[in-house]
């Protein structure tokens, strides 16, 4: 719409012949472009690395005269002509994947609509709290780069998430901290006054208001929803301070403003989607406005449902029913009342569009609604495709499990994104130009054999180092800092060694991830680790939600297990976990271990981030290296089977985890090494995993199939409908 305005702040001072790294700042397509985020680390490493490597804050702090004087140096001016010449030609989009595969659907804008309740594009938007979000955002980066015209819905976090600081107890605690929205890659979205331009949704007894930013994500946007604006209370103000707040009241405002906030912000910027993604069911209130949408123009209730659910579609992630965002019907009476009278449904038949029985009685749960409402659904690996039929079974009475209409498609990792530079140039040079668009293509990966094991090694080396350097520097600042314990320090990784056999363990400490798993038999993991012939380094890292009083105690006993003086340094924490801890852990150890009990890790991604670098996986058969393991790409614990007894499935596979490692991970690291030291077996397993599971796991292989399997047919349905009066 021509009253919108969508205007990049002017707040830099930049010399004219270097002022596109203004706008540069404003795409995250740096992101994903090493050269891109040179441009920026060039300058000043040390502040780079203070921002938490945000272009918006750099641009805005850095001294005018170290950027005078990169416009007399050659090499600098070369690669940013060079790399901004390539974001054109990105930004153009010529003969991308989406034009060259659906050249019949081509030519219409944001056509597919992605509703996530977080998006994890990079550490200095941190409006993320773990693995949805970080998928959402390989989806959003990914959909980019195949040209595939889809647009995301979700909210910006004033709070972020928090903090993590882990005391000298190994007790978590938390601090939040306001974001300053004018110092991060997000633009202000106006109307034609240059005033906010905001959305409303109504709640019981009063109107909330949202104003809307646009995050631009490559070819792809990104609308985000804020709700701290004068026109609301102090507590509606609240609705978008933080992610996953567990007072009922509050996380059903939240999703109403998402869902039906969020059709309205996308009809008033004149967007007009055709399918409509729900990435899990926070969002599925949508599918409710949508229907009264239809309701309004006239359509009978049955011809608004048919319409919903062939254009919409649901990804669940959880595989248990108590993950799942459910509401009692006291909630929906008092914050739905004014829907069902609109929508010509009593108030039971309203219920029974997100039903389903408890033990305390019945409940309205969002998976329920999004899946009645959405003609495709899916789950996020093979095995959760199994436990997601048999746990939405009852909707489907007459039918078997296995003839529930909930498909599977894996979920995969933004290689770009991901990738160590120094891995990617690696192929750049045996690969050949354009191997980040055949990612998915399993004779790509074939060509690993031609790269020597010396090479592979070698930049294998590298990147573990800049794990121990990385960890030493934080030691070191949070020494300096006064504010820890010398035990804290030994604990925070200041005795990491380069030449040790490395295992890294970081993700969310929920209480199925099981992070007390390899610590069953301390005795047995302190003889392990402390070989001086063969010694074993652990890196801990992750956060427990606020109010998972139990995932806190679990990160607890790890942090007791890391002091004890008996692990001699080499077991470590590293605290306050996020995407740039990240990047240099799935980089930098030997092993990523994982051990959720099944079959509750719906598919996991951290082991995949992992793969691509050449580290390999050992981990519970549970979902994705349940595809993935092929028995030479990595170690799985424990059987291909489920266990009713959860102590007995913790002693189980504590038990498959030891004989492993004692026995298989440990001895092929230091043992049948060349004359300079280098592990051939190892290197040929590392081989095996990158070249099996680089193109099975990859988003490009990923949403290739949301495009084929659900998007295609949806927007064929849309355009079916669109033909009728």
């Amino acid at each position: 719409m021509d009253t919108i305005r969508r205007d990049i702040p002017v707040r830099f001072s930049l010399p004219r012949r270097l002022s596109r790294l203004g706008s540069l700042a404003y795409n995250l397509w740096w992101v994903w472009n090493p050269d891109a985020q040179r441009l920026f680390s060039l300058i000043d490493k040390t502040l780079w690395d203070q921002v938490n490597h945000n272009p918006v804050a750099f641009l805005t702090r850095v001294e005018r005269a170290l950027l005078n004087a990169l416009t007399n140096d050659p090499a600098y001016l070369e690669l940013y002509d060079r790399t901004m010449a390539a974001f054109d030609v990105y930004m153009k989009g010529g003969s991308t994947w989406f034009k060259q595969n659906y050249a019949a659907l081509a030519g219409k804008e944001n056509q597919i609509a992605y509703f996530s309740f977080e998006f994890g594009l990079h550490e200095s938007l941190p409006v993320y709290a773990g693995g949805l979000g970080i998928l959402a955002g390989d989806h959003l980066k990914e959909a980019s780069d195949m040209g595939i015209p889809l647009v995301g819905v979700g909210f910006i976090y004033r709070q972020g998430y928090f903090v993590q600081h882990i005391t000298e107890d190994g007790w978590q605690e938390t601090r939040n901290y306001y974001l300053n929205f004018d110092e991060m890659p997000v633009v202000p979205i106006l109307d034609a006054a240059g005033k906010p331009l905001m959305i409303s949704v109504e709640l019981p007894g009063r109107s909330v208001f949202a104003r809307l930013w646009e995050v631009r994500v490559g070819r792809v946007t990104l609308l985000l929803m804020d709700s701290n604006v004068e026109q609301n209370s102090e507590y509606d103000r609240q609705l978008t301070e933080r992610l996953y707040s567990n007072d009922l009241e509050v996380r059903i405002s939240q999703e109403v403003l998402l869902g039906m906030g969020g059709v309205r912000a996308l009809r008033l910027l004149g967007i007009e989607p055709t399918v409509w993604h729900m990435n899990e069911g926070h969002s599925a209130f949508l599918a409710l406005e949508r229907l009264l949408e239809y309701v309004r123009k006239g359509l009978t209730l049955d011809e608004s449902i048919e319409r919903v659910r062939k254009t919409s579609v649901f990804t669940t992630h959880t595989p248990v029913p108590a993950g799942n965002d459910q509401f009692p019907l006291w909630l929906v009476d008092k914050y739905l009342v004014n829907i069902w009278p609109e929508l010509g449904l009593t108030r039971d038949a309203f219920v029974d569009l997100g039903r389903q029985a408890t033990p305390w009685g019945d409940n309205f749960v969002m998976p329920v609604l999004a899946i009645k409402l959405s003609e495709g659904c899916n789950a996020v690996s093979e095995l959760h495709g199994q436990v997601s039929r048999r746990m939405w079974n009852f909707l489907w009475p007459e039918r078997r499990a296995d003839d529930v209409p909930i498909t599977h498609i894996t979920n995969g990792v933004h290689v770009g994104s991901l990738m160590a530079r120094r891995m990617r140039m690696l192929f750049d040079q045996y690969f050949g130009p354009g191997w980040l668009e055949r990612v998915d293509d399993p004779e790509l990966w074939a060509q690993i054999e031609r790269i020597p094991d010396v090479d592979l090694w070698m930049v294998r080396r590298h990147l573990k180092r800049k794990l121990i350097v990385f960890a030493n520097e934080r030691s070191r600042s949070l020494w300096s800092s006064g504010m820890i314990t010398p035990a804290q320090v030994v604990a925070s990784g200041v005795m990491l060694e380069p030449y040790s056999l490395t295992i890294g363990f970081a993700r969310r400490f929920a209480t199925y991830k099981r992070g007390y798993l390899i610590l069953k038999d301390f005795d047995r993991l302190m003889r392990i680790i402390n070989d001086p012939r063969r010694p074993v380094q652990i890196v801990f890292a992750g956060k427990a939600h606020p109010a998972d009083e139990p995932g806190k105690l679990i990160i607890q006993q790890v942090y007791r297990a890391v002091k004890d003086p008996r692990s001699a340094g080499r077991l470590t924490f590293l605290e306050d976990y996020d995407m740039n801890m990240a990047r240099f852990l799935v980089q930098g150890v030997d092993v990523w271990m994982n051990t959720p009990r099944r079959p509750n890790e719906a598919s996991g991604t951290s082991g995949m981030k992992a793969a691509i670098n050449g580290v390999l996986n050992f981990s519970v058969l549970d979902g994705w290296w349940r595809e993935g393991y092929n028995g030479r790409n990595g170690w799985a614990i424990g059987e291909d089977s489920d266990i009713a007894d959860p102590n007995q499935q913790d002693a189980l596979d504590a038990e498959s985890l030891y004989d492993t490692l004692e026995n298989e991970i440990v001895p092929l690291y230091y043992e049948h090494r060349t004359a300079d030291n280098m592990p051939v077996e190892w290197l040929a397993r590392v081989k095996e995993s990158i070249r099996t599971l680089a193109p099975q796991f990859s988003t490009r292989r990923m949403v290739g199939e949301y495009m084929h399997t659900l998007y295609e047919p949806a927007l064929m349905a849309g355009r079916s409908l669109e033909g009728k009066k």
